[in-house]
């Protein structure tokens, strides 16, 4: 799978244009909207990818996996659920390994695991699967809360003598966008209510209702803050905040009177 054609763009694209690609393709075929998940996940999987500049350089140079000879000996590229043991349990079997003094040290394991940016803000337990040497294996994996996109949790004792290393990978959201601990959010209004100021009901990621008002003579593009109703800040029991942009629009409705008044007023 060509991820630059997933998102169509060129390979010399630039984050703000994979970005503004990726948000245009999600909303389009997100599954909530009736769109086809695996077209969903494979939009998914190219952001994913390009949208990390260790990933995107990773997949634009690609380094073979498994094990081969190289300048100065052997070098391991070991893939997602693979076994650093599994290895040389397919090379040397226990009587003649030459690594046996070493078998019951612990290794490590690495691998990925996205969801979703709700599941890291709730935080909560979560069944992982790896494909391993020995098959398919269905973890419980507890998501702390507040976690980032890119932090990386060590789990020991999920499999005999090795340590799991899960970093974690948020999928980006159609409504908020996360900087930090702060949630980013846009709100159509009209350059009337704007002037004349109102008040409407704003949902936060964790569902619940807020009435924000919006004071009188409120200039355009400018940023409401929620205090506390961002992500939770891991291990203080506090939480970022909700920062939301008014983006005006002229209504289609607007009546001559008003219009009469707004000429009225221009010339004072």
């Amino acid at each position: 799978m060509d991820h630059y054609a997933v998102l169509g763009v060129s390979k010399t694209a630039t984050p703000d244009e994979i970005k503004k690609a990726y948000r245009k393709l999600a909303s389009q075929h997100h599954p909530d909207k009736g769109g086809n998940t695996t077209k969903f996940q494979e939009i998914q999987t190219a952001y994913d990818t390009l949208s990390d500049s260790e990933k995107r350089q990773q997949y634009d140079n690609p380094q073979p996996q498994g094990l081969n000879m190289g300048p100065g000996g052997f070098h391991f590229n070991m893939g997602p659920g693979m076994d650093f043991n599994d290895i040389f349990g397919q090379m040397f079997n226990n009587t003649n390994n030459p690594f046996g003094a070493q078998r019951n040290q612990r290794h490590l394991m690495r691998t990925q695991f996205r969801i979703s940016l709700l599941d890291a803000y709730n935080g909560g337990n979560q069944m992982l699967k790896l494909n391993t040497q020995q098959g398919q294996k269905v973890l419980d994996i507890q998501i702390p809360k507040g976690v980032h996109s890119g932090q990386q949790v060590r789990f020991d004792n999920v499999f005999p003598g090795a340590t799991l290393l899960v970093e974690f990978t948020i999928m980006p959201h159609l409504t908020y966008e996360r900087e930090g601990d702060n949630l980013y959010s846009n709100h159509s209004i009209s350059v009337l209510d704007l002037i004349v100021g109102t008040k409407f009901n704003f949902m936060t990621l964790s569902n619940k209702v807020i009435s924000v008002n919006v004071p009188p003579k409120t200039q355009p593009f400018m940023q409401l803050k929620l205090t506390g109703q961002g992500m939770p800040i891991p291990n203080t029991g506090y939480y970022g905040d909700q920062l939301i942009l008014l983006k005006p629009y002229i209504p289609d409705n607007i009546s001559q009177d008003i219009v009469d008044s707004i000429l009225r007023n221009r010339g004072n």
